[in-house]
């Protein structure tokens, strides 16, 4: 056995730990700094009459939307993941939304499990954090003990006939040399939203103000910093907002999937 094949076993094998503490309810908290090497995923489960269609717009907004895996109707594994993966006990807290409604945040879906419900899951920037730090790079949101902020934009994803609405960001701050060496790092993982889709004044992108996000929590941004901001799996929530299915399920921000999957198998540098 080679080094990186073992590297990449014992990555695997924390992931299930991981996730073993989790559907116990030993962990609840973010996930982030979890499973160190390991993909994190959103999650995005429908009904399967609307599963087509998310599909089709996950496929036109791949940035926001990088889907690295479905599962069929009812199905409560995902096998090309991780082994043993339950979605429906393996993150630590959900969102079960009703015709665009938060209704619950849950630890567990056992409750509401349905049989036609698809699952996706929908790369994460944790994956191209993770090369951010190796890189050198300090992460503000990490430093500082908190989770990433998240904002709703004014920048329309490409709709389909049912889904329709804007794109979510988060936003990482970094001194203008650093900027430049996190779009490039960023730009090997598109998988993963890849690189900045702004970069500068919040404003032009419809966030009126950068210490109030939407999502997650705020970080304090040195005047020698500036904001970049990368497309965000918390999309799906902001389209949920807008189209008001009947029934859906997401993560809650920051609560991840973890799964045996190695950051570096997403990088194409």
């Amino acid at each position: 056995m080679d080094r990186n094949e073992s590297s990449s076993q014992t990555q695997a094998a924390e992931a299930a730990r991981c996730r073993q503490l989790i559907r116990q309810g030993k962990h609840v908290g973010p996930t982030a700094g979890l499973a160190p090497g390991c993909v994190q995923a959103n999650l995005m489960i429908l009904p399967q009459a609307l599963a087509s269609e998310f599909l089709l717009f996950c496929q036109r907004n791949p940035k926001p939307c990088p889907v690295l895996s479905v599962t069929a109707p009812g199905e409560i594994a995902l096998p090309d993941m991780g082994a043993n993966i339950d979605i429906r006990t393996d993150v630590p807290r959900y969102r079960v939304w009703r015709h665009g409604e938060l209704v619950s945040e849950p630890q567990d879906l056992l409750d509401v499990w349905r049989d036609d419900l698809v699952t996706f899951a929908i790369g994460c920037s944790f994956s191209f954090e993770e090369a951010l730090l190796a890189d050198g790079l300090e992460l503000s949101h990490i430093s500082q003990g908190c989770n990433v902020p998240m904002y709703r934009t004014n920048v329309a994803t490409t709709g389909t006939p049912l889904l329709q609405g804007p794109m979510v960001v988060s936003m990482r701050p970094f001194k203008a040399a650093d900027a430049i060496r996190a779009i490039q790092i960023t730009s090997r993982f598109p998988a993963v939203h890849g690189a900045p889709v702004h970069i500068g004044d919040p404003s032009l992108i419809g966030i009126a103000n950068i210490q109030q996000p939407d999502y997650g929590d705020p970080v304090t941004i040195n005047d020698d910093e500036i904001p970049v901001f990368w497309a965000c799996g918390v999309t799906p929530q902001a389209i949920i907002n807008q189209v008001k299915p009947e029934f859906s399920i997401t993560h809650a921000p920051g609560h991840m999937l973890i799964t045996d999957i190695s950051n570096n198998q997403l990088a194409i540098l």
